[in-house]
């Protein structure tokens, strides 16, 4: 009976794409299924020929002609940059040890460089502004008689090798096939001024010899796109934030399309074997919008096609009014929670900077704190008179009344420093409203900069192979966040002068516009348009909400409770609470870790290192358990909070945290003890302290 649902499920992709019967080529494929073969050892489908030494170096692989990079320099250099943007890879941190290339399926660290061989097949689905990439790769022990598929959205905003490093490295260990899409969001930039544009491969070409092979090209005509050069030379459109598209309301489909397109690759290798969903374990994974990319899917599979979900750390916005408190500890009741991404992204981008004043030595990276930021929401307002430190005492408190975890607040100016909230703001603002480059919308606008944050041309090295290292969100591979109001011309957004307070305050009318795009009108009187592309934002934003029924799927969701970015009192936890209150059928298990948060990378970095752990460790746990679960039978254990045990105390800079063990990452328990259980009961989330 499920052979048959492959079929339906392309069909449900007919409401996007062109739909076709699941026995031939999809022809929502769109032109030739590029397929390559790697040998294992000078090349290979996880690492790209580098190994476990290779992605643990500080040397980036480089390109015998920076000007004309080859497709095999731009992806070896792609798996590079996206496996290392996911995970610490620091030996201490637990690279090498506790995961990575090296580590075999049973956890143990061995001598191999951790080099696969296998295929890999990449296409491109949809057509025009609704393309996306899907790409499949097969490793040489898939077992077709065992067969296993795992999926590998991207995170963030990445391309095609965006989880590489997470689901994409624990699949090929298995022997599974991993089920790979960029989600309409990776890089696909458009340099606006040169009319240069990247091919699925990453190659850049003209617009017009790219065409229907472009990741991304703007909906501009020729007369708009040199209307708007002249008016804002240097800028560059990317595919997330104006594809006009807002590619999040069919992360769900891209998700199902690419399990779809494994199934007809698989066939297609191993002619005459039958590989369906009925003789199939497949598995719906990945980290943050990947993850949550995941959990939608597995919310609209009603064909059979997802056998489990294991996500961490997910961007998932569950749909608001669910009658539940949150509980921490002995803490009040939360219930003005499930608030959406955009929604406390833009109240961080906000009051963050000043916040960051009060967190001091305290928080590493904390280089980007604001008196001025603080200045200017007193003046608007928008914080109480006082002293600095009082301002930034109540920037961070309304932050935390917002239901955003105190957890969190050592950890978010590194964030705000690392330029996280502010670009998502401005790029999930233009998603949800289907506003395109030309709109500069709130003043935003996607460019290189000067020494002195003026808009100058993208150096043509570096466009070249912009594929292979940008992150698909500014500021990324040379191209910067610009702020066209600045007081005497376009700057860069940091260093940029706010028209409405003559301050240097990280672009407070920018951050202050954004905000009002999600709130109404605060702190500044309304301007023309305002209304309307407010509206656009809140309708595209209906368009992405998670109703958390997952159809009976078994499901593990994992969550750090230290997130900066996706906060699990709007995340995990509400969707976990909501699909508690509404859809429990007993199969969806929720797992938080202390001393964890989002971005695993930072954690190779003093003061990081000393109190965080890799979140990473525990969603492999989470796949390892979940296919357990689908192979052998094996209950799923209990909901609980994981009580980790930081590497040391705060050190010195220059001092580097003991060495990772087993002590400081207890595994998720089959038996926790009770005050370690997360409960669901009398309308009420209890997460332990």
């Amino acid at each position: 009976m499920r052979a048959t649902r492959r079929a339906a499920a392309a069909a449900l992709l007919s409401g996007l794409f062109v739909s076709a019967a699941a026995a031939d080529k999809p022809q929502f494929i769109k032109g030739d299924i590029r397929v390559r073969s790697y040998e294992g050892s000078s090349d290979d489908l996880l690492t790209a020929g580098l190994g476990k030494t290779g992605l643990q170096s500080a040397t980036a692989p480089g390109f015998a002609d920076p000007l004309n990079p080859t497709a095999a320099e731009l992806r070896r250099r792609a798996i590079y940059t996206n496996y290392r943007a996911l995970v610490d890879i620091t030996t201490g941190g637990g690279y090498g040890v506790l995961y990575g290339p090296n580590v075999d399926v049973n956890g143990a660290p061995t001598s191999s460089e951790g080099k696969i061989a296998g295929d890999e097949y990449l296409a491109l689905i949809g057509k025009g502004q609704r393309n996306f990439t899907v790409m499949v790769q097969v490793p040489a022990s898939f077992d077709p008689k065992n067969p296993c598929i795992v999926t590998g959205p991207s995170s963030g905003s990445r391309g095609i090798y965006g989880a590489i490093a997470t689901s994409g490295e624990w699949g090929l260990k298995r022997g599974c096939a991993v089920a790979y899409t960029d989600k309409g969001t990776g890089t696909g930039a458009h340099d606006l001024d040169r009319d240069i544009v990247n091919r699925i491969d990453g190659l850049t070409a003209s617009a017009d010899d790219a065409g229907d092979e472009c990741l991304f090209t703007a909906r501009l005509s020729d007369q708009e796109r040199a209307e708007f050069n002249a008016a804002a030379p240097n800028r560059f459109a990317f595919k997330h934030a104006h594809s006009k598209q807002n590619p999040e309301k069919d992360w769900d489909k891209h998700v199902l399309a690419s399990i779809v397109f494994a199934f007809y690759a698989l066939n297609e290798k191993f002619d005459g074997r039958a590989i369906t969903p009925d003789n199939t374990i497949v598995i719906a994974s990945s980290v943050s919008n990947g993850g949550g990319a995941s959990l939608r899917a597995a919310e609209l599979d009603k064909f059979g096609l997802i056998d489990g979900v294991a996500v961490s750390e997910p961007n998932v916005n569950p749909e608001p009014g669910g009658k539940f408190g949150i509980v921490q500890g002995s803490g009040a009741p939360l219930f003005a929670h499930s608030r959406n991404l955009y929604d406390y992204a833009t109240l961080v981008n906000l009051y963050q900077p000043c916040a960051s004043v009060a967190q001091g030595t305290a928080a590493p990276f904390n280089l980007s704190a604001s008196p001025n930021r603080c200045q200017s929401l007193v003046d608007k307002g928008l914080l109480p008179a006082g002293t600095l430190t009082e301002q930034a005492n109540q920037a961070q408190a309304v932050i935390n009344g917002y239901g955003i975890l105190p957890e969190q607040n050592f950890v978010q100016p590194s964030y705000t420093h690392f330029f996280v909230p502010q670009p998502i703001s401005v790029t999930y603002a233009n998603a949800y409203g289907r506003f395109g480059v030309e709109d500069n919308l709130c003043g935003y606008s996607f460019g290189a900069t000067a020494a002195d944050g003026t808009p100058i041309p993208l150096a043509p090295t570096s466009l070249a192979i912009l594929f292979a290292v940008s992150n698909g969100i500014p500021p990324t591979g040379g191209v910067n966040l610009i702020n066209n109001l600045s007081v005497g011309g376009p700057a860069e957004d940091r260093v940029s002068i706010s028209a409405s307070t003559n301050r240097q305050d990280q672009n407070f009318d920018g951050a202050l516009c954004l905000r009002g795009l999600s709130t109404g009108v605060e702190g500044r009187a309304l301007k023309e348009g305002d209304a309307a592309n407010r509206a656009s934002i809140e309708r595209g934003i209906k368009r992405v909400l998670a109703n958390a029924n997952l159809n009976g799927i078994p499901a593990i969701v994992v969550n750090g409770r230290n997130d900066a970015n996706l906060h699990p009192n709007h995340t995990s936890r509400a969707y976990y609470g909501l699909n508690q209150l509404k859809h429990n059928d007993g199969k969806l298990r929720y797992v938080e870790i202390t001393n964890a948060h989002h971005l695993d990378t930072l954690n190779a970095f003093a003061g990081f290192d000393s109190r965080l752990i890799p979140l990473h460790y525990y969603f492999i746990q989470a796949l390892d358990i979940l296919y357990d679960h689908l192979k052998n039978g094996t209950p799923l254990p209990p909901s609980q909070v994981v009580h980790t045990v930081p590497r040391g105390a705060p050190l010195p800079p220059a001092v580097a945290a003991p060495q990772i063990s087993a002590t400081n990452v207890p595994p998720i328990e089959q038996t926790p003890a009770a005050e370690d259980l997360i409960k669901f009961e009398d309308a009420t989330l209890t997460i332990p302290e």
